[in-house]
């Protein structure tokens, strides 16, 4: 049997990661523990500005780490991305779909446009992405891990006016498991991390009853009892995805890690 030393578990030095949405919040802290571990990280955003500016962040630390301006619902975009990091990389081993929206509106008031944006970006992108890298990995034989960013919504509903995400997030990981099946054969791993409250600029936007426009705010977010006392933050999301992108999750595939301070179970 060959055991890797567990100073090698977690080392990703040679490998190459895609992280959608991958520059700010959950995104950064997912970029950064990739980064951290060896991978040359190539951070996918709409908003290139932001991007560049989370790169930059991670080389002044010695990290390898390259942007792409990618809108991941657009067909076109993710395939430009897909040839941008094969091209910046030499491959892809690793693909993380973090990129997702949650804009609140309750059914009353949710519009086609809201709900068309809400599942284009966090189900389709989702389904975009891991259909051209996928198609990459199996061409060139490489033992790819997947990684999709579901939500505890994924599993029960969190708040009143979130049915368009709930919906997608339920799609992430109904598709999660089944393409799982699917690439098995191919010895790609297919898993999903599940946060719960997580503490990012769009969550504190809601908590500080934040604006939705120039005349709606944010309604006051239930209180969250959370069994360990606190929400989390983006780290504990990279920590996390860090273990599904290393050796450590060889034998695991169409499951999901659920990251939420013990919401769930309360």
């Amino acid at each position: 049997m060959n055991i890797s030393p567990h100073n090698k578990l977690m080392d990703l030095t040679g490998k190459v990661a895609i992280v959608t949405g991958g520059s700010v919040g959950i995104g950064f802290g997912i970029s950064y523990r990739l980064a951290e571990a060896g991978a040359h990280v190539i951070i996918a955003a709409r908003r290139l500005d932001e991007a560049q500016k989370t790169v930059k962040e991670l080389q002044e630390k010695g990290f390898k780490a390259d942007a792409v301006q990618t809108d991941v619902s657009v067909e076109g975009d993710v395939k430009n991305l897909v040839a941008k990091a094969i091209e910046m990389g030499g491959q892809i081993d690793i693909l993380v779909n973090n990129a997702g929206i949650f804009p609140f509106s309750p059914l009353s008031e949710l519009t086609v446009e809201t709900f068309d944006k809400t599942i284009a970006i966090n189900l389709r992108g989702l389904f975009l992405m891991t259909k051209y890298v996928s198609e990459h990995m199996v061409k060139v034989n490489i033992k790819g891990k997947i990684i999709n960013i579901t939500s505890i919504d994924a599993l029960h509903p969190s708040m009143v006016g979130l049915a368009h995400y709930d919906a997608s997030k339920h799609g992430a990981w109904g598709f999660t498991k089944n393409v799982a099946l699917e690439l098995a054969k191919n010895n790609i791993t297919v898993n999903a991390v599940a946060p719960g409250g997580v503490m990012t600029p769009g969550v504190a936007a809601m908590q500080s009853g934040g604006k939705i426009s120039e005349t709606e705010r944010f309604p006051e977010p239930p209180k969250m009892e959370v069994p360990l006392g606190r929400m989390g933050v983006p780290d504990d999301i990279g920590k996390a995805v860090l273990f599904l992108a290393s050796e450590m999750s060889d034998y695991m595939t169409g499951t999901q890690v659920v990251v939420d301070g013990g919401y769930l179970i309360n």
